[in-house]
């Protein structure tokens, strides 16, 4: 056997500039592969972190069936002191409480239905990103009142700016009549029009009051440093709602269910695109083990005719081709971990990307995600493909006549 695999690796030399360049493209196959996953699979983290940062978070404490039905009455009493609790409990993260409610804002010139919230705004920074995009004015602070934030798209709508006043008027927790005057101290951007349209935050303390919600709210909002720490922060969660039947938390999947959707899309069409540079490695074998096999066909006839048999030259092409699919897999992935390595270090910048992420608070380079599947699932598959590319040149052997291949041109 050992003789087997040391006449194989030496045919492989046989045309060392074939064998290489037919190395060379399954070893650049890898490391292209190797990026491209550990990339798309670093953008969907980045993907993901950025949706949840921009309002939503990771976690939510919430009513039961407040997520479907978002009714003013589905409350949670004692909003902030249970914030407080899962602060000090959780131990890392970021956590804020707030309130919603649907109103007519209205100036002097128009009025318009918005989605009024209620934030704590020494802790809401660190849940939402919206704090960073204000573009005039500024975010609230703690000892405000009767202030506001509003999307620019709504202040555009409503034509308000800085200093002006926006009238109120909803229905209370209790049914009662619910109506106040807010001053704009801020005015956001965030480059999304329908962000912009329905952004309108205020001081919680203030909300309570004019929606006759006593110390009471709706969520209880999560962001945490990475989306491994879910877990461990839904369980601490539900320990502190265990008792209250009425509560219940949801995590990141539960309040944003159309983004592991566009996810799958994406992988998909991803998936597509490398099985297509796959095929064409694959092809690139068996060409170079096909025309291996026709320039020695009249070697293996002289061999079939000294009494070897058609299986062992059959197996000896699928040993050539393992030990050249070997070598660009070892290459490849060698290549390929150090380059990713360093970029979900150093970080991956498109063209532009930096500038657009400082101006929308956002994070303004990619980092690939280095794991075993992204490291060693497009090699593997590769590798599959190069002994699957090697079957047809074998099979011709199983056919071969020791006359007729001898005899050959």
């Amino acid at each position: 056997m050992n003789l087997t695999w040391r006449l194989a690796w030496r045919n492989l030399w046989r045309h060392s500039r074939r064998t290489w360049l037919t190395v060379g493209a399954m070893v650049f196959c890898n490391v292209l592969l190797i990026f491209l996953i550990s990339l798309q699979l670093g953008s969907y983290q980045m993907m993901i972190d950025n949706s949840l940062a921009a309002y939503t978070g990771h976690v939510q404490i919430q009513h039961r069936g407040y997520l479907e039905q978002q009714r003013m009455r589905q409350s949670i009493p004692e909003i902030s002191a249970l914030a407080d609790e899962l602060r000090t409990t959780l131990g890392q993260g970021d956590v804020a409480a707030r309130g919603m409610a649907f109103a007519l804002a209205s100036s002097r010139e128009r009025s318009f239905g918005v989605l009024l919230s209620g934030v704590q705004a020494s802790y809401e920074p660190g849940v939402s990103t919206f704090p960073g995009l204000i573009r005039q004015g500024r975010y609230l602070n703690p000892g405000d009142s009767e202030h506001i934030v509003v999307g620019a798209v709504l202040a555009q709508n409503l034509k308000v700016g800085l200093g002006d006043e926006i009238t109120f008027i909803g229905s209370g927790r209790d049914g009662s009549f619910a109506a106040g005057v807010a001053v704009v101290v801020g005015i956001l951007e965030s480059g999304m029009e329908e962000i912009d349209r329905s952004v309108a935050q205020v001081p919680l303390a203030w909300f309570q009051q004019m929606f006759s919600m006593g110390e009471g709210g709706h969520a209880v909002v999560v962001r945490l440093p990475g989306l491994e720490q879910v877990p461990a922060a839904l369980a601490t969660a539900w320990t502190l709602v265990e008792k209250s039947p009425d509560l219940v938390v949801h995590d990141w999947d539960a309040m944003q269910p159309g983004l592991r959707q566009a996810i799958a899309s994406d992988m998909a069409s991803g998936w597509f695109m490398y099985a297509v540079l796959i095929i064409l490695v694959a092809f690139s074998v068996l060409n170079t083990q096909l025309m291996s096999v026709l320039e020695r066909t009249r070697e293996f006839g002289v061999m079939l005719a000294l009494g070897m048999r058609p299986v062992q030259l059959a197996r000896l092409i699928g040993m050539e081709t393992l030990l050249m699919s070997g070598l660009g897999m070892a290459l490849g992935v060698a290549l390929g971990s150090v380059l990713t390595w360093y970029l979900s270090v150093a970080g991956f910048a498109y063209p532009g990307m930096e500038e657009l992420g400082a101006k929308f608070n956002m994070p303004g380079r990619m980092y690939p995600e280095v794991s075993l599947l992204s490291l060693l699932w497009g090699p593997a598959v590769v590798f599959l493909g190069g002994l699957l590319a090697a079957v047809y040149p074998a099979l011709r052997l199983l056919r071969l006549v020791p006359v007729a291949a001898m005899r050959a041109a």
